[in-house]
């Protein structure tokens, strides 16, 4: 089967073996479909078109003919005014047809993948906190056993660094924009108390975990990142490093369009560190797309 995440930032595609489990193809693209919803509350023509053209080369390099395929799309598709039309347009060209998921539902799936994950790696933490920080919106998913209670906040990497532009700026109001995180995290903690561990997935996280892992964005390889621990001083040196790079090797290191991006998801990355009280974190690749491919294969097998 085909599971397709359009998220904020991101196009990523995954085709995937329900009977062996096996990633067996992949496909990723920065589309900027957030592109100035900040400012107009619509997914403008030229995001539109950066979709369907990736779809499109998706569509060139993986044969979406035989398989089942089980779109989804998140924050930004949500928040547009235009939203039926430009899934309307991008179904028209593509074939495509998406479904705009609720936060509580991404955040439900992304969990599903990280599970999955971690226990391949055999990690047994009986509590985890997982963030999952997007191009729009940023989930906490916090897991106590068999309880999971998960959140959404419409507050992502493209929306800020929109909304308040320089790194400056977003440094000083990330705790008043993140205020309800740190009450929803406090009244939890309160009640539930604090779980064990901290896990990441996601764009920025997994950026800095391939620039501690000496990958760029040509030569990434998720095999090596799933499992990486980072610390938050290291948040620290390598945007340091990213900022001291010449824009060209920024553009290699991180992608094309993507260095202030994850320059301004380092800063709310490292707020959470502190708002969730850890020095260090545990990286996973595999995120929202993986789960619906995992639970689409489920629903198939039954």
């Amino acid at each position: 089967m085909i599971a397709i995440d359009l998220g904020s930032n991101t196009l990523r595609v995954l085709e995937y073996e329900c009977s062996t489990g096996r990633q067996i193809a992949e496909f990723e693209k920065i589309v900027k479909t957030a592109d100035g919803l900040a400012q107009y509350g619509l997914i403008n023509d030229e995001a539109v078109k950066r979709v369907i053209s990736g779809i499109q080369e998706a569509q060139e390099q993986i044969d979406f003919s035989s398989s089942v395929v089980r779109a989804v799309t998140t924050e930004a598709v949500r928040r547009a005014e235009n939203s039926e039309e430009v899934l309307f347009q991008i179904q028209k060209e593509t074939g495509v047809h998406f479904d705009i998921i609720s936060g509580e539902e991404e955040a439900r799936l992304t969990l599903l993948a990280v599970k999955h994950r971690l226990s391949v790696l055999q990690d047994t933490s009986e509590s985890f906190v997982l963030i999952d920080i997007g191009g729009g919106s940023t989930e906490l998913i916090f897991h106590y056993g068999d309880e999971t209670i998960s959140k959404s906040f419409p507050l992502g990497i493209v929306t800020i660094a929109q909304t308040h532009e320089t790194l400056e700026n977003i440094d000083k109001v990330l705790p008043e924009e993140m205020a309800e995180m740190q009450r929803f995290c406090n009244h939890l903690y309160e009640k539930k108390g604090k779980v064990n561990t901290f896990v990441a997935t996601a764009g920025t996280p997994t950026t800095v975990a391939a620039m501690k892992l000496g990958q760029n964005y040509e030569t990434y390889d998720a095999s090596k990142i799933n499992g990486i621990s980072l610390e938050i001083d290291e948040l620290d040196f390598y945007l340091k490093k990213l900022l001291s790079m010449p824009f060209e090797k920024r553009e290699i290191a991180v992608g094309t369009g993507r260095s202030d991006l994850i320059a301004a998801g380092i800063l709310i990355y490292k707020q959470l560190f502190t708002l969730l009280g850890f020095g260090s974190c545990i990286v996973i690749d595999d995120g929202l797309r993986e789960g619906v491919a995992i639970e689409a294969c489920g629903h198939e097998t039954h």
